[in-house]
């Protein structure tokens, strides 16, 4: 609910800050003493279009605050409106703001963040239902009729089942409209697929197989040159010339002077075993030398060998992947995908029986739900119906309006015929109206403004206050073309409509604003050469003297039936 409301340099209002109840709230005055400017402001500061013509003369900009209360009723959905966005303060009030330069500029703010007109628009929605010259009615909002419906309805527990199942058919759709998109293009591939799988199996790849051969190639092509080097190694270390002894034969003859060095002197016996090794290491890389200049050899039909199975790893990376274990994930798949091809006539199969035992469900549920919504359609034609009369529109019809589409891929109905459905069922819900005899029944949004509308609106508010969750509902001259006796009625079903959602009213029937629980009387006053729109809380003998004045008496007589007014609209109300 709206608790408070700010208002600077808007149109004639200057500074205007007011505090608001919960209940029925009345707003009184003369014919432009400034009432519709503070629902001006109200809607602004729900997303409407910011004018820069209402900016007060001289002033740099005006500025408009409301802070709101969130409902429990309509808490979650705020919430996660207000987390997705990271604006989420108070998680039981919010701020909402706009400030317009008379450049025609404006900036929307949403708990002291700025935000776009749209945000205030969709976080607004939840909030109030403005009746009036407003975009902000719910009720003209043909989407929103089913779930007002169903909440009219108690429709909650078939919903529920009819969701459950939606959700499983849907889901089996999805799966059966992929497998077939996926095994018809694996049908086109499938020459080419085998191709592929055939030609890397073929390949007989191993995984560190490039590596090896690259290392054999390297040997194969350098044979002539490492034989020339291993075989001076071998005789510089063992075999020696005739010009220059080998390695070892020099080394072993400092082993044997050196254990005739230890002999005499045992302080030299670890330098005697360390040369002794070195001598058994030389030895042992000649005989390693020898064993690989006996695997050199050059070989050009094994080089060639290697050469042609490097071009196939090569050609092979080059179609299916960087590496050997890339091209060999690549068969794989390819493997798959040709396996996919051969069971998924199976899969489909069986999707489809799934989907066609789902679509019969799904049509038993969506029956019900939809003979459940038609049986509560009665209901609040009815009671609609009786509220209009109450209201003095005796001459004019309501009616919930179902409607379904034929669509090739719908819903299965008993009849045969196929109808289009989603999440909630396959009707849509509208309610039509008939202002006066003979017209027909029309949209609601297609119906005239003003007080006409503002009355069926208040007559559709009195039965569906319990399914309707927006908590502030602002009627702007409700009264318009009605009398003083339907002035009393309208003022009882206000206030009853205010035990479950706050109620603000511009009126100029004193019988309907002697219902209010709060009073407010705007009115203009210049000062110097200024002129501003004041507004002023009304309790006991100035609430009175305001009613004696709007019935045209300010003597005794006004006052007494004033007071007559108050206590009739204050007397425990009839049940209904």
């Amino acid at each position: 609910m709206l608790t408070e409301l700010h208002i600077r340099n808007f149109a004639i209002i200057e500074n205007l800050d007011l505090n608001l109840d919960s209940g029925f709230t009345v707003f009184t005055g003369e014919t432009g003493a400034g009432k519709s400017i503070i629902l001006d402001a109200v809607e602004t500061i729900l997303g409407a279009r910011a004018d820069s013509t209402l900016v007060r003369a001289d002033a740099p900009r005006a500025i408009i605050e409301g802070v709101f209360r969130m409902d429990e009723s309509i808490r979650p959905a705020l919430h996660a409106i207000l987390e997705r966005e990271d604006l989420l303060d108070d998680p039981e009030y919010l701020t909402l703001g706009r400030e317009i330069r008379p450049n025609g500029r404006s900036v929307a703010r949403l708990n002291g963040r700025t935000v776009s007109a749209g945000m205030l628009r969709e976080v607004g929605a939840y909030l109030v239902d403005l009746h009036g010259q407003s975009e902000h009615l719910s009720l003209l909002r043909p989407r929103e009729h089913i779930h007002l419906l169903d909440r009219f309805a108690g429709s909650e527990p078939r919903l529920q089942a009819y969701h459950e199942t939606y959700r499983r058919l849907q889901k089996v759709r999805r799966e059966y409209a992929q497998l077939r998109q996926d095994a018809e293009d694996a049908a086109r591939r499938a020459d080419l697929l085998s191709y592929q799988v055939n030609e890397i199996e073929a390949a007989a790849l191993q995984p560190d197989e490039e590596e090896t051969l690259k290392a054999e190639r390297s040997r194969l092509a350098n044979a002539e040159r490492l034989t020339t080097l291993a075989q001076e190694a071998l005789q510089a270390l063992d075999e020696g010339s005739a010009t220059a002894p080998a390695a070892t034969d020099l080394t072993g003859e400092a082993v044997h002077a050196l254990q005739q060095v230890a002999h005499l002197d045992p302080q030299q016996t670890s330098l005697a075993e360390g040369v002794s090794a070195a001598l058994e290491s030389l030895s042992e890389s000649a005989r390693t030398l020898r064993a690989y200049l006996e695997t050199l050899e050059f070989d050009p039909d094994r080089l060639d060998e290697i050469e042609e199975r490097l071009d196939l790893i090569h050609t092979l990376k080059r179609k299916y992947g960087g590496s050997i274990a890339e091209v060999l994930a690549y068969a794989e798949k390819a493997r798959r995908q040709l396996e996919n091809v051969t069971r998924a006539e199976e899969r489909l199969t069986a999707l489809r029986e799934e989907e066609t035992r789902l679509e019969k469900t799904l049509a038993e549920k969506a029956l019900a739900l939809s003979a459940h919504r038609h049986r509560a359609a009665e209901r609040l034609s009815a009671a609609v119906q009786e509220q209009l009369n109450d209201l003095r529109m005796e001459g004019a019809g309501f009616r919930v309006h179902f409607a379904t589409r034929s669509e090739a891929g719908g819903l299965p109905l008993p009849d045969g015929s196929r109808v289009a459905f989603g999440p909630e069922g396959h009707e849509t819900v509208s309610f039509l109206i008939a202002p006066n005899p003979g017209e027909g029944f029309k949209p609601l949004v297609k119906i005239a403004s003003g007080g006409e509308t503002a009355r069926l609106m208040l007559a559709l508010k009195n039965v569906l206050t319990q399914a309707d969750p927006v908590p502030t509902l602002i009627f702007d001259e409700i009264d318009q073309g009605i009398g003083g006796r339907v002035g009393a009625v309208v003022g009882r079903k206000m206030r009853r409509l205010a035990e479950n959602h706050q109620v603000l009213c511009i009126t100029h029937l004193p019988q309907l604003a002697a219902y209010g629980r709060q009073h407010f009387r705007v009115e203009k006053r210049v000062q110097g050469a200024r002129t501003s729109a004041q507004l002023t809380p009304l309790e006991g003998e100035a609430r009175l003297q305001e009613l004696a004045h709007m019935l045209g008496d300010s003597g005794p007589a006004g006052l007494a039936a004033a007071r007559q007014m108050m206590e009739r609209a204050h007397a425990p109300l009839p049940r209904e």
